[in-house]
């Protein structure tokens, strides 16, 4: 077996574009494995432990691609480095329609351009960001790993624009029907949502459209906007607008709990709304709310308490498969997640039946992982969290960092429950089931059938991968899938909570609202203007994005960004401060 190794400096290609070729070269003749990927870390590391480790890995760094092919001969691994380069198709070619080098020119192009997607790598997207909001552009970043002071900042400018700035790490939206980013297909109808979490907003939208709920608008603001530093400033904004809006007759908020200060302010702003508003602070306890306010412990709840605000039937749903078993000896859950809010749901489920849960996103300071790479006995992982997704796509979109892990998890003679999510929508991966469904085939192969499956699939019909075609390829393959996120950690709690010993739970956050009614901030024009109108998107980074679009009708014209000074972070630092 060969291992061959190419590093090309400086070169940038979108992450799609990076799996895509990934897969071309797998399937050539006499290729075992390959990789291709920016030279982070945490790539670097998935390169070795796929068996693809070569001393030249050592001069990689982040803003190189790394291509590393293991073959059958050297003649099959120079092939398939010889054919990366028609592989990765390149922007620009002959035929190909033009694309515009910049924002400004880009907002020129589109008439009526109102909203800008942007999804680059995080070191570069707050400078894109400011470009957007300069040119009076709504923002929509996608991109993670922002520093937090840039968000800080990029809101307060916002702010005296008149302008929404959705994120950084903002993976979902639905503004007026159109879903941005990892949005799911829902009707339309009175819930209007705020969201400080992609995967919640996402799971209560899809609840409620499985139960004959529809949506306004979902507005998602970042996870760290309710924090100390950040004050709220999208989230506040949103509440008003959707306070405002005639299409929302119920508002839902959304978030992890913020400071006692911060959910004094939000609820005594949902005190002056003239609206029911449902509250989900995932890991807290409200225990004083305003009489129009109804607090939610679980994403379901919220979901449940929403549906039944419009006078919609609430639905029945089961409690799991008591029939399912877990080996002797195999006491632990390992949870892992592509989207964090379920991962933070799942953990405070599973504070009733095995108390406290080990995770990179913990409930509680002293249950933090020292290394997410190496679970303890009760885990759970977010693997959509930025240690794991550094210069690689999220795991909705690619599922390889899982597949990996799965076969870990089920490989520890301790584990009992393997407990993972599904998450469908625009613009994640087209078949997930499928590809989970072979790797599950090979971990209860190699588990003996000791270790139980459990699974929740987050998505509708109306989602390009088809909700039941989905949970039916999953129970093909012996997973048990529960209805919601919130019942399928509950089973497994049920299954292994008589054979681990019970970890003190995290207290939840005590949280209360002062009796104070705080006046809702008044929507710019722009603001509402976008939830009237919808969005009319200038992208830039993943075209994956604006593909989406189109195909839902919305206007788009794509930037054809490249890495500013070739990606060399210190020449982009040196010319900004030549710049001023």
């Amino acid at each position: 077996m060969v291992v061959r190794v190419q590093i090309r400096k400086g070169t940038y290609y979108d992450s799609v574009a990076l799996l895509q070729a990934q897969r071309a070269l797998r399937e050539l003749p006499g290729v075992e494995e390959a990789g291709v990927v920016m030279g982070t870390p945490a790539n670097l590391a998935l390169l070795v432990q796929a068996g693809l480790a070569a001393p030249e890995l050592g001069q990689a760094t982040a803003d190189d691609l790394v291509v590393a092919v293991r073959a059958t001969s050297e003649e099959a691994a120079l092939r398939a480095l010889e054919r990366l380069d028609v592989l990765l198709v390149m922007r620009g070619e002959v035929g190909e329609e033009y694309r515009p080098k910049s924002v400004r020119t880009a907002k020129a192009m589109l008439q009526g351009a109102n909203l800008a997607l942007i999804s680059v790598p995080g070191r570069f997207a707050a400078s894109v960001a400011e470009e957007a909001l300069r040119e009076g552009l709504h923002v929509m970043l996608f991109s993670d790993n922002v520093p937090l002071e840039d968000e800080v900042r990029l809101k307060a400018l916002a702010s005296q624009r008149g302008l929404l700035l959705m994120g950084p790490d903002c993976g979902t939206a639905l503004l007026r029907g159109v879903g941005l980013g990892f949005a799911n297909g829902v009707r339309r109808g009175p819930c209007g949502i705020v969201a400080a979490s992609g995967t919640g907003l996402q799971e209560v939208t899809s609840l409620l459209h499985r139960w004959g709920v529809g949506v306004s608008h979902g507005i998602g603001t970042g996870g760290r906007d309710l924090s100390e530093r950040v004050g709220g400033a999208t989230f506040q904004l949103a509440l008003g607008a959707l306070a405002q809006d005639p299409q929302t007759s119920v508002i839902v908020l959304l978030s992890k709990p913020p400071s006692a200060a911060g959910a004094s302010r939000i609820l005594g702003m949902a005190a002056a709304c003239e609206k029911p508003v449902v509250v989900n602070f995932l890991g807290a306890d409200l225990q004083h709310t305003p009489p129009n306010v109804y607090g939610a412990a679980t994403l379901e709840e919220a979901a449940l308490q929403a549906a039944r605000l419009t006078g919609a039937p609430l639905p029945e749903l089961s409690e799991g498969t008591p029939e399912a078993r877990t080996g002797e000896g195999r006491r632990w859950i390992r949870g892992l997640y592509s989207g964090g809010t379920l991962c933070t749901e799942a953990q405070v489920v599973l504070r009733a039946s095995v108390g406290g849960v080990w995770s990179n996103i913990p409930l509680a300071p002293e249950l933090r992982l020292a290394d997410p790479l190496r679970s303890v006995e009760h885990t759970l992982l977010d693997l959509g969290s930025d240690e794991f997704t550094v210069g690689r796509l999220h795991p909705m979109l690619d599922l390889e960092v899982r597949g990996r892990r799965i076969l870990q998890e089920a490989g520890d003679p301790e584990v009992g429950v393997v407990l993972f999510d599904v998450v469908l929508g625009y613009n994640a991966h087209p078949d997930p089931a499928s590809e989970l469904r072979a790797v599950v085939e090979a971990a209860r192969r190699m588990a003996q059938d000791g270790v139980a499956f459990i699974a929740s699939v987050c998505g509708t019909e109306n989602d390009p991968q088809g909700y039941m075609r989905q949970v039916e390829t999953l129970r093909e393959a012996g997973v048990i899938v529960a209805p919601t996120n919130a019942r399928a950690a509950r089973l497994a709690g049920r299954l292994v909570e008589a054979h681990a010993p019970r970890r003190t739970p995290p207290p939840l956050v005590q949280l209360r609202w002062d009796g104070t009614r705080r006046p809702l901030p008044e929507a710019p024009a722009p603001v509402h203007d976008l939830l009237r109108r919808g969005p009319r998107v200038v992208n830039v980074g993943l075209e994956l994005f604006a593909e989406s679009l189109r195909e839902q009708g919305v206007p788009v014209v794509s930037v054809d960004w490249r890495p500013p000074a070739g990606g060399d972070v210190d020449l982009l630092g040196a010319l900004r401060q030549l710049g001023g």
